[in-house]
């Protein structure tokens, strides 16, 4: 009997990131205010005597964005932990990651203005990003394997920077500063894929820090966030500079689905010479935890 089962179910959530806005400070917060936005959203297709083709397969991607923002006086915190993790399983190729992010910030600002809330802010950041599972390049090795490429701490980001910030409103911020930066590769065998002599498994740098948040409405129901992170070793040439940006484009449908898209950009030339991109396009619904 000729059957055809065809099932994609959209995702239930959104990407969720660390955008501009999360990392913002209201003028009228006074005290903690607490954010949390989690979801999973998945897909399923499965074919059989199928004229047009098509492969079986199963997804999910799981999201969490957690944010914690305190202000009293002149000083104020800001505390984000980010995760996102989604596998796909195809039929003859096995299971896949598709997505994979672990990240951490902690933000302190103290205001520099007099009588009330002014433009100038001193700032101190300590950050953490790595990835929770194993990373492939799959076919490439010479015998048509997969290549490992990255693990859990094998790249791991920790860095500290301080430095004047310029904030002159909730939607935008421009700053500068020194700061040091740790790699970590917890797997030797990983150690001069991400610029560590063989063996090692740490890298200090010490560098100048540049950031800007940008966050815009572009009409009703669809706004914007971006962020450009870079970091200049000391010890190296300026084209070697480090560069991580982030854009995402949100669009809310409703009071419970929305869409997004989002494209990043990393350079990192220890890694690779070449811009690394990801692009990713998603439809679903969000959950507001607290």
């Amino acid at each position: 009997m000729k059957k055809l089962i065809a099932l994609t179910l959209l995702s239930l959530t959104a990407s969720l990131s660390v955008s501009a806005q999360d990392m913002a400070v209201p003028d009228s917060l006074d005290g903690w205010d607490i954010g949390w936005v989690a979801g999973l959203n998945g897909s399923q297709a499965s074919y059989s005597n199928w004229s047009q083709g098509g492969i079986n397969n199963v997804a999910f991607t799981g999201n969490s964005a957690f944010t914690a923002t305190y202000k009293k006086q002149r000083f104020s915190y800001i505390f984000a932990l980010n995760t996102r993790y989604g596998q796909t399983k195809i039929e003859g190729e096995g299971v896949r990651k598709t997505d994979d992010q672990l990240s951490i910030k902690n933000r302190f600002l103290y205001d520099l203005g007099v009588g009330k809330d002014g433009d100038f802010k001193l700032f101190g950041n300590i950050n953490f990003r790595t990835q929770f599972a194993e990373g492939f390049q799959y076919g490439e090795a010479p015998d048509g394997g997969d290549v490992l490429i990255s693990n859990f701490l094998a790249p791991g980001y920790l860095s500290e920077n301080a430095g004047l910030a310029y904030v002159p409103s909730e939607n935008f911020s421009f700053e500068a500063g020194l700061g040091l930066q740790q790699t970590i590769v917890r797997d030797e065998s990983l150690s001069t894929l991400y610029g560590l002599d063989a063996g090692e498994t740490l890298k200090n740098e010490a560098g100048l820090t540049f950031g800007i948040n940008y966050q815009k409405s572009l009409a009703t129901n669809l706004s914007l966030s971006s962020s450009v992170e870079t970091f200049t070793n000391l010890n190296k040439a300026v084209s070697s500079t480090d560069l991580f940006v982030t854009n995402q484009v949100t669009g809310k449908i409703n009071d419970f689905m929305n869409a997004s898209l989002r494209l990043d950009f990393i350079y990192d030339d220890d890694f690779s010479k070449e811009l690394q991109v990801a692009q990713v396009l998603s439809v679903g619904v969000s959950f507001i935890l607290i």
